[in-house]
């Protein structure tokens, strides 16, 4: 697997566990200044309020099936993966790029799969 691909696959998953979503600092450094979100919920959040609402949801375990990304081009990657916390499931698709030499996650998209999912 390409280097690039594999930073990128960890740093979403090391966004999704509780110590690094209990970081504030952590969290910022894995996201872009301009981030921006579209969450399963409907809400759409910045930077600022996803690192917020890590810390709040720190302790839910998070799973991630079938991570699969794409080059968008030399410094950007699409990541997609499906998400599981307790008795939700989403979709997720993440756009990372690289940003002064370090992987960044610029955009984050999370679609709710029905119950049973």
């Amino acid at each position: 697997m390409d280097e690039d691909f594999e930073t990128v696959i960890n740093s979403e998953l090391e966004l999704l566990t509780p110590g690094v979503r209990a970081n504030d600092d952590a969290v910022r450094a894995l996201l872009h200044e301009d981030f921006r979100e579209f969450g399963a919920s409907g809400t759409i959040w910045d930077r600022e309020t996803v690192v917020h609402a890590t810390r709040a949801s720190s302790s839910t375990p998070i799973q991630a099936d079938d991570l699969r990304p794409v080059r968008l081009g030399p410094d950007a990657i699409l990541l997609t993966y499906t998400a599981r916390m307790e008795d939700s499931t989403s979709l997720r698709t993440a756009i990372w790029i690289r940003a002064d030499g370090a992987w960044k996650l610029r955009h984050h998209q999370g679609t709710r799969l029905p119950p049973g999912s």
